[in-house]
C-alpha cells in the first residue's frame, strides 16, 4: 500500500491480488493509478474462473497412480531403448544371467520396466552433471539389475542378497 500525494491509501495490482487470494474479494476502493486498475482487474478475471474449474478427479486414486506409471518424463531414446537387452549385455557371467533374467522377469511381472528405463536416464544425467549420490540404500541394494544400471554401488550377487528382499 502506498499513500498519494494528497494523504489517500492507494494500492498496487500486487496489493489488490494479494487482498483477492486471502480474502476471496476485492475491499478496496482504488488502485494506485488507474492505469493499474484495468489490468489488476484483468489478472483477476484471468485467475478466478482458474480456480472455479478446479474440481476433484473422477477417477479413483489407484486409476490415477496407475495412468501416471505409465508416463515417464524422458528423452525418446530411453523410452524406446531395450532395458532387458541392455542389461543383460552388461552381464559377464552365467550366475549374473541368471540373476538379472530373474530379476527381469519380476519387474516384468510388475509392469517396471517404464522405471527402469528412467533409472538409467537419471542415472545417465547425473553422470554427465557430475552429480554425487549415495552408494546405495536399503532393500534397493537387493536388486543386481539396479546395480548394473548405476542406480546403487552393492552387488548383491557378492554379497548375496536375495532379490526378495527388494521386492518384499
Amino acid at each position: 500500500m502506498n499513500v498519494s500525494h494528497v494523504g489517500e491509501r492507494c494500492y498496487s495490482e500486487d496489493d489488490l491480488l494479494d487482498h483477492l487470494m486471502v480474502t476471496g474479494e476485492l475491499g478496496f476502493d482504488r488502485a494506485c493509478t488507474d492505469a493499474h486498475l484495468p489490468h489488476a482487474v484483468q489478472m483477476i478475471l484471468d485467475t478466478v474462473p482458474t480456480l472455479e474449474m478446479a474440481t476433484p478427479p473422477s477417477v479413483t486414486k489407484e486409476e490415477y497412480d496407475h495412468q501416471n506409471q505409465l508416463q515417464w518424463f524422458m528423452p525418446d531414446e530411453y523410452k524406446e531403448m531395450d532395458i532387458a537387452k541392455y542389461v543383460l549385455d552388461l552381464c559377464q557371467i552365467d550366475m549374473e544371467l541368471q540373476r538379472v533374467g530373474q530379476e527381469l522377469l519380476l519387474y516384468q511381472e510388475r509392469g517396471l520396466f517404464g522405471m527402469l528405463k528412467y533409472l538409467k536416464y537419471l542415472v545417465d544425467v547425473m553422470r554427465d552433471n557430475d552429480i554425487i549420490w549415495g552408494v546405495g540404500r536399503g532393500s534397493s541394494t537387493a536388486s543386481y539389475v539396479l546395480f548394473l544400471i548405476g542406480v546403487h554401488r552393492i552387488n548383491s550377487i557378492y554379497y548375496d542378497l536375495p532379490i526378495d528382499e527388494f521386492l518384499r
